[in-house]
């Protein structure tokens, strides 16, 4: 078995740091790939309808996202900590317990969910007209959704003792297994039954299961410490001690997503009132920024867990260089982006809109936000570091300050003023008032705490 050494130990952090790194965004934008190559599929296959079918899972998978990702941060933040100080059994006891609530509460989850899955769709204002559509492939993907949360549990905590690499190899196995059967299974190629709309999200449960497979075949003939064997299966079971810190570390990072998730739909509502132009410019110019995004929030999770591993090596000193490095990766990487962005624009607003009015409307708003993802980042990195260490409640209150005082009210109000414009000039300063308020935090507050082990 591999000897724990944290990735802090290595004397060039910033070259550590970029090996671990660049996988880390690889994963999230394969990720967002796999999800756009599987809704062009169903539109392209089963037309118009079936894109709305699919589509009202969305707000629905992103809720339970907020249940499992919760879990994911706390539990890499504990397994980083514990991997730091060289316990691989604290780690497998972590991983255990982790798993435990993953397989009890996504199980629950899904049986609920498949039992008032049209009651769901109806309270989400489930066009009637799609209803045959949308209820079938809901139910299949909650039955599935335990699949998932495991599967982003166990990569999530493969991150926290320093494997990159091994989550993209398994997410890479999943969307190449999901672009081969998804048509198959929907047009019923090679004599396969002809699924219809309940094909994306078999094909998607097949890959999952598959991955998990994969998973524990491979770490077990790598020998790697996080392998499923007799001593890890032995941990999986309700250990309180451990399921109150997780919890603790990670209940304020599902909040924060729900927040962002309302604030997204409020936003979605004022930029419907400028027409159906205005709101093709706003799905653009996101698919833009999502993709500059992936790598600055791949950047703060990367900072999380070498941090993590600091203090559980007993090297709080090193925070301040992983600080150092991960906002210097930052001006370095989303700096490039942003750059690449603004020379581009006209040509990536192309990509998603064929109208040339549209382009330019496009570009007007990507100039007025791109810049801002830069101090976006930077306060995502502050508010990681922090919650290495178990200070997650004020990062969390800052950043729904953010958005409930700052970016939706002054998106109302610059929106009268400025019409759609003002809506990007909201997301910009609530950008930059965000990254204000967390650094102000981190350099004024946090520092001066005591750093200590929280497992």
């Amino acid at each position: 078995m591999a000897r724990p050494q944290a990735l802090v130990d290595h004397p060039q952090l910033w070259k550590t740091f970029l090996v671990f790194l660049l996988p880390l965004i690889a994963t999230n934008i394969l990720q967002n790939l796999s999800g756009t190559i599987n809704t062009i599929f169903v539109g392209q296959m089963l037309g118009v309808e079936a894109i709305a079918a699919v589509s009202v899972f969305f707000p629905i998978i992103f809720c339970l996202m907020a249940f499992v990702i919760g879990l994911s941060a706390g539990s890499t933040v504990l397994v980083g900590q514990a991997w730091g100080a060289q316990n691989v059994e604290k780690v497998r006891c972590i991983v255990g317990s982790t798993l435990f609530m993953t397989l009890i509460g996504g199980s629950f989850i899904a049986c609920l969910g498949v039992i008032f899955a049209e009651q769901i769709l109806i309270l989400l204002g489930t066009d009637p007209k799609v209803m045959h559509l949308s209820l079938p492939y809901v139910q299949w993907m909650l039955a599935g959704s335990p699949l998932l949360f495991v599967y982003i549990i166990y990569t999530s905590i493969l991150r926290g003792v320093g494997d990159s690499l091994t989550p993209l190899i398994a997410l890479s196995l999943t969307s190449l297994m999901g672009l081969v059967i998804t048509p198959i299974l929907i047009a019923g190629y090679f004599g396969f039954p002809r699924l219809g709309i309940i094909a994306p999200a078999i094909a998607t449960i097949l890959g999952y299961l598959a991955v998990l497979i994969f998973l524990v075949i491979y770490l077990n003939k790598k020998n790697h410490p996080l392998k499923m064997d007799v001593h890890l299966l032995r941990q999986i079971r309700h250990q309180p001690n451990l399921s109150k810190v997780i919890l603790r570390l990670g209940i304020p990072t599902g909040l924060q997503m729900v927040t962002t998730s309302m604030a997204g739909l409020v936003i979605v509502g004022l930029v419907n009132r400028h027409g159906a132009e205005a709101t093709a410019a706003y799905g653009a110019v996101n698919q833009v920024l999502n993709y500059i995004q992936f790598p600055a929030l791949s950047i703060a999770i990367a900072a999380s867990i070498f941090a993590a591993q600091a203090i559980g090596a007993g090297k709080a000193e090193l925070l301040a260089k992983v600080t150092r490095t991960a906002l210097g990766m930052n001006l370095l990487i989303t700096g490039i982006l942003v750059t690449l962005g603004y020379l581009f624009s006209k040509y990536l607003m192309a990509l998603f809109i064929t109208d040339p009015a549209v382009v330019v409307l496009g570009q007007q708003l990507l100039f007025i936000v791109l810049w801002a993802i830069l101090f976006f980042s930077a306060s995502a990195i502050f508010a990681s570091i922090m919650r290495a260490s178990g200070t997650v409640n004020v990062p969390m209150i800052i950043n729904i300050l953010a958005i409930v005082l700052i970016e939706v009210p002054c998106a109302y109000f610059f929106s009268q003023w400025w019409g759609l414009q003002g809506i990007w000039y909201a997301y910009a300063l609530a950008f930059v008032s965000l990254c204000i308020g967390q650094g102000a935090y981190y350099q004024f507050v946090w520092k001066k705490k005591t750093i200590q082990v929280l497992v």
